[in-house]
């Protein structure tokens, strides 16, 4: 998609590519045919002449889909322990997306307009601009904190999303719709507000509100260098978390991470996928160096 990608991951991406093609017999992708059949079966047809692919995702850590660790909570899930089920909208951007004052700003207010319970997370990359290197005090609108404190919690350090994800509190994600964090909401059965910044999140996006219907979109790529207004914000927030439709996308989603984690295609690719001896080679790329072959790792 136009714009999405920057020059040097263009060059990366064509320089990686070219070194695949030469010592490459087959790819492992971070997905499942539950989420993406349709075009892992167009890869396949691609390969079908050549190269292998098993599609053995999601790789989150087992033990999450079991209860909760014994060690102590972080403050996020003491507090998610506090509200109704699937009344908690989560907020979080990633490490690698970086928002302008003034979308901090309109967010800020949207949220408090939304009238929605809450956590949003301000990390390092809101700090400054991770393209630039230029570094800046994050500010939220005056008394703000003391206006949401009641429904709303804003953490500055790190969080522990994928217990965020799957507590029965958590009932929507605001995403940059990175595809590790598409990944753990559907494991977790958690619909999505899109709203993508650069590289793969636009085409996540599209998967994850128009092919899978989990998600609304809160910022259309096309309109990428205009500014999401407040409105919007709370618009999107109440559609996903107060109405039916946003009932049904919540609803799609459990039965997708159902039938992921219940089965899905990772367990039987996994077994397809064998061979006794590896290690890891390292190099500028991730390969599984094998017995008889070198396996490019895909887990964007």
């Amino acid at each position: 998609m136009e714009g999405s990608f920057t020059s040097e991951f263009a060059e990366f991406s064509r320089v990686q590519t070219e070194f695949r093609e030469m010592v490459n017999s087959g790819d492992l992708y971070n997905s499942c045919y539950e989420i993406e059949g349709f075009y892992l079966d167009l890869l396949a047809k691609e390969k079908s002449a050549g190269n292998k692919q098993w599609a053995v995702g999601p790789l989150n850590p087992p033990k999450l889909f079991d209860k909760r660790d014994s060690r102590k909570p972080h403050k996020c899930i003491k507090w998610l322990d506090e509200q109704e089920p699937n009344s908690v909208i989560f907020v979080s951007f990633g490490t690698t997306t970086t928002l302008s004052d003034e979308e901090i700003k309109e967010l800020a207010i949207g949220l408090e307009k939304s009238e929605k319970k809450f956590i949003w997370v301000l990390r390092e990359a809101d700090k400054g601009d991770i393209f630039t290197g230029e570094s800046r005090e994050v500010e939220l609108p005056e008394g703000y904190e003391e206006k949401v404190e009641k429904r709303g919690l804003i953490v500055r350090d790190w969080v522990p999303q994928l217990e965020i994800l799957r507590h029965e509190s958590t009932g929507g994600f605001m995403s940059h719709c990175g595809w590790n964090s598409c990944m753990e909401s559907i494991s977790m059965g958690v619909p999505i507000v899109a709203w993508p910044m650069h590289s793969d999140q636009p085409r996540n996006a599209i998967l994850v509100t128009e092919v899978l219907k989990i998600g609304v979109e809160l910022k259309d790529w096309a309109m990428r260098d205009e500014l999401v207004s407040s409105d919007a914000v709370a618009e999107c927030v109440k559609r996903l978390m107060d109405s039916a439709e946003g009932d049904k996308m919540r609803q799609r989603a459990t039965e997708l991470s159902k039938s992921v984690v219940n089965g899905g295609g990772s367990g039987k690719e996994m077994g397809l996928f064998h061979c006794p001896y590896y290690k890891i080679k390292r190099s500028s790329f991730v390969l599984v160096e094998l017995v008889s072959c070198f396996v490019t790792l895909n887990v964007n």
